[in-house]
């Protein structure tokens, strides 16, 4: 296959913040150390991170411009460079793998390469997604948005049979991420979880990822068209209207339920924060049992105002998760595919990138992804 590759290929570039995405083709970009893969980019997912990256919300982000964004895609591999190293040779020409933006050529040496004793970062010595000196696909070097790309192999994973590249995308990012925080939660089956923004990208999957890891799972959503999706999967999952119900009221309910007789033990033993919202954050913590961790995935810009009452009167734990290690990504996957859990998606071509942009203001939940066998 490597023999039959074009001479150029076709990418949505940034070219400046705040502007839509240019169409144009450029030479076909090559492996040239030892890790790297060229891949033929099959589906290409958009991330709320993919518009902050858009908007110059992300300070030292991109490097340079023009740029290719998507640090969530699938594809085939089509190449390794002259030399390849033995985790490039584990994936062969013709391979489906999924591609998350971290990390890039990792450097191998520093204090997280060497070995984090964090069990969701962790992967084996020598590399790590926490690495400060790599790059990452889509933010800092080229990502998705294009019909080829060069990845780390050490950063990719296997597709498991039967998962389609739309479905792998969402997951290399929205998917990890959302699977990693319900890991920080520390919580085991039974016990109760909450996801604010339930009906969002990363939301609807925690929903699916939550109920079959066997919590009792509270979704909550404050608009029309998340809250619709969220109630839609069926995952019999508790789905709230913050715009109606008082987290306060919400607690009371749980603790009925549970037979709880005193404040402190009403209520959730975990909550993820995915709106960059101080409203969602509230909610979210006064959900909260005595005791209860808080883990937040959002980074608003101006960041989260924070009770101190919350954390030394009622001993919540505010905990911080952004991705898990490459280990965790393989153990997504074959998660996702053993359970069924799938991202609601809406496809499109990539030429339509912009249009899709347009889409994702809408607000409609889910996931929006560019399937490259789509044509306008």
């Amino acid at each position: 296959m490597a023999n039959h590759l074009p001479e150029t290929m076709r990418g949505q570039f940034l070219e400046s913040f705040k502007r839509p995405y240019t169409l144009k083709s450029i030479p076909l970009p090559t492996p040239t150390t030892a890790h790297d893969i060229l891949i033929k980019v099959d589906a290409a997912s958009y991330c709320h991170t993919d518009y902050v990256l858009a908007q110059g919300q992300m300070p030292g982000f991109p490097k340079s411009f023009p740029t290719i964004g998507c640090h969530e895609f699938a594809g085939t591999v089509v190449s390794h460079s002259e030399s390849p190293s033995t985790q490039a040779t584990e994936f062969q020409v013709g391979d489906k793998v999924g591609v998350p933006g971290r990390a890039f050529h990792a450097c191998g040496t520093c204090f997280e390469c060497r070995g984090s004793k964090d069990p969701v970062s962790q992967d084996d010595k020598g590399y790590s997604v926490y690495c400060a000196h790599a790059d990452n696909n889509g933010l800092s070097r080229d990502g998705g948005f294009a019909e080829y790309a060069i990845v780390d192999a050490r950063q990719v994973a296997p597709i498991p049979s039967g998962m389609t590249a739309v479905e792998a995308a969402p997951l290399m990012c929205a998917g990890i991420t959302i699977y990693a925080a319900l890991k920080r939660c520390q919580i085991q089956a039974g016990d109760r979880v909450g996801i604010m923004g339930a009906g969002g990208g990363l939301g609807h999957l925690g929903l699916q990822y939550a109920v079959k890891m066997g919590f009792k799972v509270l979704g909550v959503d404050a608009a029309d068209a998340p809250l619709k999706l969220a109630t839609s999967l069926k995952t019999g999952a508790i789905i709230v209207d913050a715009r109606t119900e008082k987290a306060a009221d919400v607690v009371q309910q749980l603790g009925t339920e549970d037979g709880g007789k005193d404040i402190g033990e009403m209520g959730l033993d975990a909550v993820i924060i995915l709106p960059e919202s101080q409203q969602a954050f509230d909610y979210g913590m006064t959900l909260l049992k005595t005791h209860g961790k808080c883990v937040i995935v959002s980074f608003p810009e101006n960041g989260f105002h924070i009770s101190a009452r919350d954390v030394v009167f009622r001993d919540i734990s505010i905990i911080g998760s952004l991705v898990g290690s490459n280990r965790m990504l393989r153990e997504m996957l074959d998660f996702s595919a053993a359970y069924g859990v799938k991202a609601i998606s809406k496809a499109f071509a990539l030429d339509r990138l912009n249009d899709l942009v347009e889409d994702y203001h809408k607000g409609g939940g889910g996931k929006l992804v560019v399937d490259m066998s789509l044509r306008s």
